[in-house]
């Protein structure tokens, strides 16, 4: 699919040049939802290289299993950088996929907005989490991730100018069904 995106995505001339300079862009789903689920509330108002270093040190600390959390006291997670917010919503995340069963068999049932509801009714869990996860858990291709500073930074790059988040989900709406292969364009315009 990635292929088909990247080929639709370049029709538009703002991302044209984006498309041409890195290619395809691949968007595969995780191996695991639940290490995702919790890499994405690590990385929740923080720095990418914050949120590197401390999923390095939670994952050298503890199995990160939905048991491996629950079992883990808090001190450990706190030791790994997790604040006390952060501590109780991995905490609550693997509540859930506990209580729930959760799996990628599970949420493949459902389209993106039934998962995004089911998520968000995790503490801790708000939409652009929710959206992170469709993105790279279940790798679904047309999720526009508005609430992301990268995204805004760089859509506004991309189409030179200012936006409204309104203005920002229609002009992204060009882009559907490939929204989430868009996604990964404007972040590298906004990276690069």
């Amino acid at each position: 699919m990635h292929e088909e995106a990247a080929t639709a995505l370049a029709a538009d001339p703002a991302l044209q040049p984006h498309v041409e300079e890195h290619g395809p862009l691949e968007l595969d789903p995780a191996e695991d939802t639940f290490e995702r689920l919790v890499v994405s509330l690590l990385r929740q108002q923080v720095s990418t290289d914050a949120a590197a270093a401390i999923r390095e040190r939670l994952f050298d600390a503890v199995e990160v299993t939905p048991s491996g959390i629950l079992a883990a006291d808090e001190a450990t997670l706190r030791d790994a950088g997790l604040s006390e917010a952060k501590t109780g919503y991995v905490r609550a995340v693997a509540e859930a996929y506990q209580r729930e069963g959760y799996d990628r068999a599970y949420f493949e049932g459902l389209d993106d907005e039934a998962v995004a509801d089911e998520l968000t009714e995790i503490r801790g869990v708000g939409p652009w989490t929710a959206k992170m996860f469709l993105m790279f858990a279940l790798g679904r291709p047309d999720v526009f991730p508005v609430e992301d500073l990268g995204i805004r930074r760089g859509i506004e790059l991309v189409c030179d100018r200012e936006m409204s988040r309104g203005e920002m989900r229609d002009r992204a709406a060009e882009w559907a069904p490939y929204r989430s292969y868009a996604s990964l364009y404007l972040w590298r315009a906004y990276e690069g």
